[in-house]
């Protein structure tokens, strides 16, 4: 029986011998060194009795395909003796993606001749031959492989091809790599291996938790370089730097309203297409956002997380207190560009500049009646359900509106939270204190399209309106 024989490459060391010699030289062996120094690599092959024969000028390493026809009987392995030509490769991992080296047995029958493909042997031969002359090549032209190993090639092939050969088998979402798809499990499982030493919070992803632990720390490294404000999170800056820039990248392509963020497209998108998959699991409302399942759960729980600093006011969610400040402040940002009116908030400046265009996009499917805001419709629907969701604790009273109820309950408390700058008198609701100040102002936004008059608030206006209309209202 003969074997190809192989030893492990323990100096790092890729050796081959040829048989039977292509080219005979004289009868004293001569030494052939060539050294060609490419980013401090040296290639050194020597030419010993019975090697290849080599091109110096030429072709660097070229074996040609007619002489190889005649190798038979060539014995080709790993070893160290006389008569071998010797490439240094830097890493043994290196090796092992060009060769898949083995123990290979030849099985000889009673003629004592040897049973296996010579195609495919001298096949395999000849591939390993141009891999390795492909190593060569590189370390001359100074041309790198820059996938370390053949798993971190076929990742970054995956990206090129767009393939995606890991399948979460609960929803089917795919994933080019396999850590992908194993933090993305953890939705289903619930898994959270990551927890916060302080408060005890976990968190599926480490960055994740790196963020979070700069809530106690109150570490903000992320900058923004036009107004200064800082930010835990880089993804947060760069949201953030869209209010500068005005760049609205995602657009919703059935109406082309244009969003900041990705996730304000999608909860858009579900305006279209009236899917609500966020449900509350004590009353069974439905939500396009899970941060509104969130606020609205608080309505079941009472807590109020969120504290206004000078009143102690407490609200559910972080965007009512930041307006509510406003109206200590006196802060009123939004303007409108046609009559100059500022607004506390920007939704509020919205259904403002309706009242310039006259656009009422919210209409009753039941009598047809159109409105200004999606909430004036919500509230008008209730008209028909009879639905008073919101109830009194203290006397049972229910109504259409949270607001309406929050307005009820300061009857039984006393509480007036909003007071006059300039004379101190205080009142239960914000629009109460809006016309008081009118008093002081002197403003009467109201006019009649008739006669021309003003007055200080709507109700005025009705009822003037109907000395021309001999008392039926417009």
């Amino acid at each position: 029986m003969s074997s190809l024989s192989y030893s492990p490459p323990v100096k790092e060391e890729f050796c081959w011998t040829e048989k039977e010699a292509l080219v005979k030289e004289e009868e004293e062996e001569e030494d052939v060194t060539i050294q060609k120094q490419v980013e401090g690599e040296a290639v050194t092959v020597k030419e010993e009795e019975k090697d290849v024969s080599v091109k110096e000028e030429e072709d660097a390493f070229r074996v040609k395909e007619e002489e190889e026809e005649k190798e038979e009987d060539a014995v080709y392995g790993v070893k160290e003796e006389e008569g071998e030509m010797t490439v240094t490769l830097e890493e043994e991992e290196e090796v092992g993606d060009l060769f898949n080296t083995r123990e290979r047995r030849d099985y000889r029958g009673s003629s004592g001749e040897p049973q296996q493909h010579h195609d495919a042997d001298e096949a395999e031969k000849s591939l390993s031959r141009s891999e390795l002359l492909k190593k060569h090549q590189q370390r001359l032209t100074g041309k790198k492989s820059y996938c370390k190993s053949t798993s971190e090639l076929k990742i970054h092939q995956r990206v090129l091809t767009g393939e995606k050969a890991h399948h979460c088998f609960d929803c089917g979402k795919s994933y080019s790599r396999a850590d992908a798809l194993k933090v993305h499990l953890r939705i289903h499982t619930g898994e959270k291996p990551f927890g916060c030493d302080q408060c005890g919070k976990s968190f599926t992803e480490s960055c994740s938790l790196k963020s979070h632990q700069r809530t106690h720390t109150g570490e903000k490294p992320y900058v923004c370089d036009q107004c200064g404000k800082s930010f835990t999170q880089p993804d947060s800056l760069i949201v953030h730097q869209r209010i500068h820039t005005g760049e609205k990248p995602y657009s919703c392509y059935q109406c082309g309203k244009s969003f900041t963020t990705s996730s304000h497209l999608i909860v858009h998108q579900r305006t279209h297409t009236g899917e609500k998959p966020y449900g509350c699991d004590e009353c069974g409302k439905k939500f396009t956002a899970p941060n509104s399942l969130i606020v609205h759960q608080r309505i079941h729980t009472g807590e109020k997380p969120y504290s206004c600093s000078q009143c102690g006011k407490s609200f559910t969610q972080p965007d009512s207190l930041i307006v509510h400040q406003r109206i200590h402040t006196g802060e009123k940002p939004y303007s409108c560009f046609q009559c100059g009116k500022s607004c506390t908030t920007s939704s509020h400046l919205i259904v403002h500049q309706r009242t310039h265009t006259g656009e009422k996009a919210f209409s009753c499917d039941q009598c047809g009646k159109s409105f200004g805001t999606s909430s004036h419709l919500i509230v008008h629907r209730r008209t028909h359900t009879g639905e008073k969701s919101y109830c009194c604790g203290q006397c049972g009273k229910s109504f259409g509106q949270s607001g309406h109820l929050t307005v009820h309950q300061r009857r039984h408390t006393g509480e007036k939270p909003y007071s006059c700058g300039q004379c101190g008198k205080s009142f239960g609701q914000s629009g109460h204190l809006t016309v008081h100040q009118r008093t002081h102002t002197g403003e009467k936004p109201y006019s009649c399209g008739q006669c021309g008059k003003s007055f200080s608030t709507s109700g005025y206006l009705t009822v003037h309106q109907r000395t021309h209309t001999g008392g039926q209202t417009l």
